[in-house]
């Protein structure tokens, strides 16, 4: 597993388990409603609608049942292909954390990283966000409602990160380079296949399961150096998992 040469002293990361997932789209609604994504417009499609994470179906003639692939952003290390063709600086891979950050205020809507993500995991805002009636009730306060014209994606819930902080801070403690905190979709995930760590931390969940054989990374030829990790013991789900970001994933199909 290559080290992510960023200069920061933690580098958190997913593993995704494929033998777990059972397609509930939990994580997708937990993401929603945590980072304030708006519902959809009435006009929205497949293409144009916002979500930072989505489950793809994954199905094989003879191979049994459905298996599922929740894609997200990837997280890309040192390589990060959305980083590199920002003319704005709206991209940054924080240091500290390994996590790729977006800044909607730097966002001028060119949608550049759009194109050079290989993972198709960013989203366009084409409205103005809109909370009917009580939803308004329901935005997280701890995170920024973006405008219409910038560019969206999973940020691994950093601000809860920078909560974990505060609070060992507060408490007079030091947090350190990596403190322990869960992102929205793997607190909600009823059948454990996410899970969520710093890999640089040897004797971390995260770090062990990434070593064990089953357990890849998307179009890893690419040498993104991405800190999500998909496993399973299926051979065709392996296989079908790497079409997913391309649309060519089993039926095609996306479910949530």
């Amino acid at each position: 597993m290559a080290k992510d040469t960023t200069n920061g002293a933690s580098r958190y990361g997913m593993i995704v388990d494929l033998d777990r997932c059972s397609g509930c789209g939990a994580c997708m609604v937990a993401c929603a409603v945590e980072n304030n994504v708006p519902p959809a417009a009435a006009s929205a499609t497949d293409r144009t609608g916002i979500t930072w994470m989505r489950v793809h179906r994954l199905e094989a003639a003879g191979q049994g049942p459905a298996a599922f692939l929740p894609l997200l952003c990837q997280q890309c290390g040192a390589r990060t292909p959305c980083a590199a063709v920002c003319p704005q600086n709206a991209v940054e891979v924080d240091p500290r954390s390994g996590i790729v950050a977006q800044v909607p205020a730097r966002c001028l809507g060119c949608r550049y990283c759009m194109v050079a993500c290989p993972y198709h995991a960013r989203y366009f805002n084409w409205w103005d966000p809109d909370w009917p009636g009580e939803l308004a009730r329901t935005l997280n306060p701890e995170v920024s409602t973006r405008t219409r014209g910038v560019v969206e994606k999973c940020t691994f819930c950093n601000h809860r990160l920078l909560a974990a902080r505060a609070s060992e801070a507060a408490a007079g403690g030091d947090a350190g380079p990596a403190p322990t905190y869960t992102p929205a979709c793997v607190e909600a995930c009823p059948a454990g296949a996410l899970a969520f760590g710093n890999l640089d931390d040897p004797a971390s969940d995260v770090a062990r399961l990434a070593r064990e054989p089953g357990c890849f990374r998307l179009l890893e030829h690419l040498g993104t150096e991405s800190k999500v990790f998909y496993r399973s013991e299926r051979p065709w789900v392996r296989r079908l998992a790497q079409g997913a970001t391309s649309g060519a994933a089993g039926d095609g199909r996306s479910h949530g």
